[in-house]
């Protein structure tokens, strides 16, 4: 075999694990539907750790486990920010309805808050700074 024929074989596995990892992803969502609807928080170590366990028991190599696990945090971090994005797409949809509700009109002013809390007087503006 040739390097350009193993080049062509990985843009195939590469085209696949695209198409794996989407499906991993509106998998994800899904369930990030289902948390939203029952409470459920996003963050699950007890889960992470049976997927970590499930990967490494059906690691065959090359890859040794702790380099598979890596990539692993890494997919299961960008799941995890697209379930916090459909969990709040949620809450700003839910927010939206609420506000056309009657007593909830829209576009009506909403009281301000004072005080340092709120941004007023004898406060800083945010600079991006920690203290």
């Amino acid at each position: 075999m040739t390097i350009d024929d193993l080049r062509i074989r990985i843009d195939a596995l590469d085209r696949q694990l695209v198409e794996l990892i989407s499906e991993r992803a509106r998998a994800a969502q899904m369930i990030g539907h289902l948390k939203a609807a029952t409470s459920l928080p996003v963050y699950e170590p007890e889960r992470e750790k049976v997927i970590y366990a499930n990967v490494r028991a059906a690691n065959k190599g090359p890859l040794p486990d702790i380099e598979l696990t890596h990539i692993y945090e890494r997919i299961i971090d960008v799941m995890r920010a697209l379930q916090r994005n459909e969990l709040a797409s949620e809450r700003n949809a839910q927010a939206a309805r609420t506000a056309g509700e009657p007593g909830h009109a829209a576009g009506t002013p909403q009281p301000q808050r004072q005080g340092p809390a709120a941004g007023g007087p004898g406060t800083k503006p945010e600079t991006g700074n920690k203290p």
